[in-house]
C-alpha cells in the first residue's frame, strides 16, 4: 500500500469500493466482519489523511443462496433477504462501521445489467446458450486468470464447458453465467426483460452496480482472499471486456480468518456470528480491535483469550482518556509536546506503509504508557486536551474509543450516585455499598478518591 497511496495528492477523490458486497441470506459470521472493518480502516485513514471518499457497498439480495433461502422459510425473496440486510445493518452499527455512501440493491439494478449483458453479447464475447442462458466466453478475454494467477492455457480443457453456479472452485476455469434462464427452481424470482425471462448472475451484478456509481474505472477494490477467484476475477472479465478500460487500479485482499488455530466451521462447533460473541459478554470495541488489530495481509486467529486482550488493550485507552479528563494541573512542559508530536508521525508512518496497523498501534501503546508516567506528576489540562485531541485523531482511524463515557450513564444512575453520597457523609455505610454494587452491576465503577468519587464505565 505505500506504493499505492504514496502518489495520492491531497485533495483528490479517491472511490472506494466494496464491489461484492453483502449477500443478504443468513447472519455474518465474524469472518465477514474481518473483511468489512478492513476496508472500513482503509476508508477511515484515507479520510484521515483528508483524502475524499466514494465509498459503494453493494448488497446481493439475489443469488443462488438468497433464493434457496427464502423458498425454505417460504417467504418471498424481498421479505428473507430485507431480514438479514436490516441485521447486517444493525451489526456494521454495533462495530462502529462508518455506512457507505451507496448501498444499492441487485435486484434494483437488473435493467443496468441487462445493458451491460447486452454489450458483451454485441462484441462477441458472451452467447447464448440452447436453454437461454447466457454465458461469458473465458476465452475471449486475453488476460483472464491473471488477478488470480491463473495459468488458463493448462487449464484449457475446463474452459470449453459452462458453469450455472454462483460460486467454483480455482480449479474450475469455466465459461460462467450472465444471465440464467428461467426454471422452476427459481420460482417466483424471475424479470421479464429482452434477454428473456430469467435472472442475473451473481459476478454481473457487482460490475453493473459498480460502474453505475464509481465509474468505468475507479481506484479500491476490497474484499476477502476467497473472492479472488473467481468473483473478482469475472468482474474484472465483465468489466474490462466491455469497456475496454482498466476496472480497478488497487486490490486489497484480506486474509482467512481462523477459529482458535482452525478453519471455522459449524462442524467443529467454531462458527460465530457477530451476535454469537456479544452474548458472551464481550462489548462490541474489544470484538472490533481484535478484528482490525492484525495486519491485512496476514491469517488472523481469532480466541477468546485473544479477545480478553483486546478488551484490556481498549479498557487502557479508556482509562487514559478517563484521567485527562480529570487533569486540572497549570504548569506546562514541553515533554507532552514532543511525545505527541513524535506519535502522530510515527503513526502515520505505519500506517503509510502498507496499513501496518500493528506497528501503529504499539505506537499508541508506546504513547499511552509514556503518558501514563509523565501523570504520575503533575500535567496541565491544556497538555491533557492536547493529548485527548491526538486520541481523537488515532480513534478516527481505530473507532474503538469513547470519548462521552458520562454522557452514557443515565440520569438514574446519577441520581444513584448522589444519593450513595448522601449516604457515606450520613455514615450509612452498608446501604451505600449496596448502591455501589448495583452500579457495578450496571457497568459502573464508582472510585473513591481524596478529591471526591470517579466514575468510570466499565462497558
Amino acid at each position: 500500500m505505500a506504493s499505492q497511496l504514496g502518489y495520492i495528492r491531497a485533495g483528490q477523490t479517491k472511490s472506494l469500493n466494496r464491489v461484492f458486497g453483502h449477500a443478504v441470506y443468513d447472519y455474518p459470521h465474524i469472518g465477514n466482519y474481518r473483511a468489512y472493518i478492513v476496508s472500513d480502516m482503509l476508508k477511515r485513514y484515507l479520510r484521515y489523511s483528508r483524502f475524499k471518499v466514494r465509498h459503494v457497498m453493494n448488497i446481493t439480495d439475489v443469488d443462488d443462496k438468497t433464493i434457496k433461502g427464502a423458498k425454505k422459510q417460504k417467504t418471498t425473496l424481498k421479505k428473507f433477504t430485507r431480514k438479514y440486510e436490516n441485521a447486517f445493518f444493525e451489526d456494521l452499527k454495533t462495530l462502529n462501521i462508518l455506512p457507505a455512501d451507496k448501498f444499492p440493491r441487485a435486484t434494483q439494478h437488473i435493467k443496468e445489467m441487462v445493458d451491460l449483458i447486452k454489450k458483451l453479447l454485441k462484441k462477441g464475447i458472451a452467447y447464448k446458450a440452447d436453454d437461454g442462458s447466457i454465458y461469458y466466453d473465458v476465452g475471449k478475454f486475453k488476460n483472464y486468470g491473471k488477478l488470480a494467477n491463473i495459468d488458463l492455457k493448462k487449464l484449457k480443457t475446463g474452459a470449453s464447458g459452462r458453469i450455472s453456479a454462483d460460486e467454483y472452485s480455482k480449479e474450475d476455469v469455466h465459461d460462467f453465467a450472465l444471465w440464467k434462464a428461467y426454471s422452476k427452481e427459481d420460482g417466483d424470482v424471475y424479470w421479464d426483460t429482452e434477454l428473456g425471462k430469467g435472472r442475473p448472475g451473481w459476478h454481473i451484478e457487482c460490475s453493473a452496480m459498480s460502474m453505475k456509481y464509481l465509474g468505468e474505472t475507479f481506484d479500491i477494490h476490497c474484499g476477502g482472499i476467497d473472492l479472488i477467484f473467481p468473483h473478482h476475477q469475472n468482474e474484472i472479465a465483465q468489466s474490462e471486456g466491455s469497456t475496454g478500460k482498466r476496472f480497478v487500479k488497487h486490490w486489497v485482499h484480506n486474509e482467512w480468518l481462523l477459529v482458535e488455530g482452525q478453519k471455522m466451521s459449524k462442524s467443529l462447533k467454531n462458527f460465530y456470528t457477530l451476535r454469537n460473541v456479544l452474548e458472551k459478554e464481550y462489548s462490541s470495541e474489544a470484538i472490533r480491535y481484535l478484528l482490525l488489530a492484525t495486519h491485512y495481509r496476514q491469517q488472523l486467529n481469532f480466541t477468546f483469550k485473544g479477545l480478553d486482550a483486546a478488551k484490556n488493550a481498549v479498557d487502557r485507552l479508556q482509562e487514559l482518556v478517563r484521567k485527562l479528563k480529570d487533569v486540572k494541573g497549570k504548569q506546562t512542559g514541553e515533554d507532552v509536546s514532543l511525545l505527541i508530536s513524535k506519535a502522530k508521525k510515527d503513526f502515520n508512518n505505519a500506517m503509510d506503509d502498507d496499513l501496518n496497523i500493528s506497528e501503529a498501534l504499539a505506537v499508541v501503546f508506546d504513547f499511552v504508557k509514556d503518558m501514563n508516567k509523565l501523570m504520575e506528576t503533575e500535567i496541565s489540562k491544556l497538555d491533557a486536551e492536547n493529548t485527548i485531541e491526538l486520541l481523537e485523531d488515532f480513534n478516527e482511524v481505530l473507532g474503538v474509543i469513547d470519548f462521552s463515557e458520562e454522557n452514557s450513564i443515565t440520569k438514574a444512575q446519577l441520581q444513584l450516585i448522589e444519593k450513595r453520597e448522601k449516604l457515606r457523609n450520613e455514615n450509612k455505610f452498608k446501604e451505600a455499598d449496596k448502591i455501589r454494587d448495583e452500579l457495578k452491576q450496571a457497568g459502573i465503577l464508582l472510585d473513591d478518591t481524596p478529591e471526591g468519587v470517579k466514575v468510570k464505565k466499565l462497558k
